[in-house]
């Protein structure tokens, strides 16, 4: 992946070195084994997008910049972040609207959000209540490490991921699927709506990649490095290698066939119309 050609510009607040050590976003009425190591993976802040969780929102701290910092993981962000500005303004145009990029968060240790406060152990997160994207760059040698993999394309697909939220906050999407779990009757009715908006966030992140296939010369290899990534955050891989057993009622971001089918739903179209992941019956996703 020649990441290099993607246009930068990104909206970037460099926070590494004044991280905040330990704490945790509180999530409530979820919890056990299996929320923390799927919070460990790609989500939405967790308590603001699982049924049943809390967070408590916090005012936000001054964001510490580091001017003059800007290193190969600052590059690779600010390409990452810059290429999807570009690709969902553009979306976004054609279809009469105006998309607000979103701000990326770099931090080490731990961060105050407006969801709250997380360390570097809940991973990548999306903030709808300040639009913001976190990420402690640490994450991409933890993927290499657990996931037994990685690579460029693997780490923007973590990035598009987490955009994919965002795109789905300005669309209304959000905050739909918010209100579907509160007024849920079950644990797992609620759960399946995180699914589907997190499977949809997959497929918004594979059209990403199609769009900028051809700029970042993107191979199989590549598109391999996804998939891979894709099918070893699935919930039921994650489940069987943390508990032994799976139980598709507690999956909160879908099967390791599913993420892998609707990021490549998005990134064999392009067509973010493809990524519908509402308006079909919850056993065919």
């Amino acid at each position: 992946m020649d990441w290099q050609n993607l246009p930068g510009g990104g909206n970037i607040e460099d926070r590494r070195g004044g991280g905040i050590p330990g704490g945790g976003i509180a999530v409530g009425g979820v919890g056990g084994l299996i929320i923390a190591l799927i919070a460990m993976f790609f989500g939405v802040d967790p308590g603001a997008i699982l049924g049943g969780g809390q967070v408590t929102p916090t005012t936000q701290t001054r964001p510490q910049t580091q001017p003059g910092t800007q290193d190969e993981a600052y590059q690779f962000v600010d390409r990452i972040l810059g290429s999807t500005n570009t690709v969902w303004g553009g979306i976004f145009q054609q279809a009469g609207r105006t998309y607000t990029p979103p701000t990326l968060v770099l931090f080490s240790g731990g961060v105050q959000s407006a969801c709250g406060q997380a360390s570097s152990a809940v991973g990548p997160f999306y903030c709808p209540l300040d639009n913001k994207v976190y990420l402690d760059t640490s994450f991409f040698s933890q993927m290499d490490r657990r996931l037994g993999g990685g690579g460029d394309f693997a780490y923007s697909y973590v990035i598009a991921h987490e955009v994919g939220h965002h795109v789905q906050n300005e669309l209304g999407i959000a905050d739909q699927v918010e209100r579907a779990q509160r007024q849920a009757r079950s644990e797992a009715e609620a759960n399946q709506s995180g699914v589907r908006l997190e499977l949809q966030a997959d497929c918004f992140a594979g059209v990403w990649g199609n769009r900028v296939s051809s700029l970042a010369n993107l191979t199989e290899a590549d598109v391999r490095e996804a998939v891979d990534t894709a099918t070893a955050i699935g919930d039921d891989t994650l489940q069987r290698q943390g508990q032994g057993y799976v139980v598709p009622d507690s999956f909160t971001h879908g099967s390791s066939q599913q993420r892998v089918r609707w990021f490549m739903t998005g990134f064999q179209t392009g067509d973010p119309n493809k990524c519908d992941t509402f308006n079909q019956s919850y056993g065919q996703l």
